[in-house]
């Protein structure tokens, strides 16, 4: 049971190391980003949801409206920029909880702009995801590689019973039961002579509760989980967790049998009839 819950812990743990994008050169709430302005084909995007411009700020979305999305993109290049759809996602853990893909081409000339809306019909998002999210408006070619891309941090109103909740509470569940393992193990005084095992025995519990802290902050719309906040969360509370399990007392060793213990039981002699 306890290689079962360490191995869950650990698929949330990769997920968010390998999975989790590099940092940009600017903020992560940029509202504007250009993909390599030195390479052809590029575009700078600037986007804005319901008449807000979502640099620098949390945008809300109600799943129950309909959402209007503005774009403009801006190609300074020499060569005119075909762009065939627009993309707006969310991501948390390195993991995409919702995407809208809008198929609507249109060409950006050399050195101009253009502006485009949209309107989303975003009802599905109530059962996809709830509280913060890291999100970003992308614009696609028909390969769909990006062109380029406009980050903000939404603050979806979804269901508390969405994918992203449900996963946020399957990974509270698994976290409290490897806790329970680790300290029934140093209860029973079953956890390894040596520390370093100790330690590692308690780092899947700290791993897991680096993970539900930073979907909590997120679901209570406190901290998006960006990979600025979420990777030193999750490390720090692995690294208590194995520092705890370093620490803990060496366990008893198995009591030896001396003779004093030994319980020697006599043979009793059978009753003898004495007559006269």
């Amino acid at each position: 049971m306890g290689r079962v819950i360490a191995a869950g812990v650990a698929l949330g743990l990769c997920g968010v190391l390998l999975g989790a994008p590099p940092a940009s050169a600017g903020s992560a709430r940029s509202g504007s980003v250009q993909s390599g302005s030195a390479q052809s084909g590029s575009l700078g995007v600037q986007a804005s949801i319901d008449g807000r411009p979502i640099a620098d700020a949390t945008v809300p979305i109600d799943p129950a409206k309909q959402v209007e999305l503005q774009v403009v993109a801006t190609n300074s290049g020499t060569a005119p920029v075909k762009v065939r759809s627009v993309r707006l996602s969310g991501v948390a853990l390195a993991l995409t909880f919702f995407a809208y893909d809008t198929t609507a081409p249109f060409e950006v000339p050399a050195r101009g702009s253009i502006t485009r809306t949209f309107v989303l019909d975003l009802g599905d998002l109530t059962g996809q995801s709830t509280g913060l999210l890291p999100s970003s408006v992308e614009l696609l070619d028909a390969q769909r590689a990006t062109l380029g891309e406009a980050t903000t941090v939404a603050d979806v109103r979804g269901s508390f019973w969405s994918v992203y909740g449900v996963f946020g509470l399957a990974m509270l569940v698994l976290t409290v039961l490897a806790w329970l393992a680790a300290l029934l193990a140093l209860a029973r005084h079953r956890l390894a002579p040596n520390r370093w095992r100790r330690g590692l025995r308690f780092l899947p519990a700290g791993f897991g509760t680096g993970l539900v802290a930073v979907i909590t902050l997120s679901v209570l719309r406190l901290v998006p989980p960006e990979p600025a906040v979420e990777i030193p969360v999750v490390l720090g509370a692995a690294a208590i967790a194995f520092l705890l399990g370093y620490l803990t007392p060496h366990p008893a060793p198995p009591r030896a049998v001396t003779d004093s213990d030994t319980t020697v039981r006599l043979a009793v002699p059978p009753a003898q009839e004495f007559t006269r």
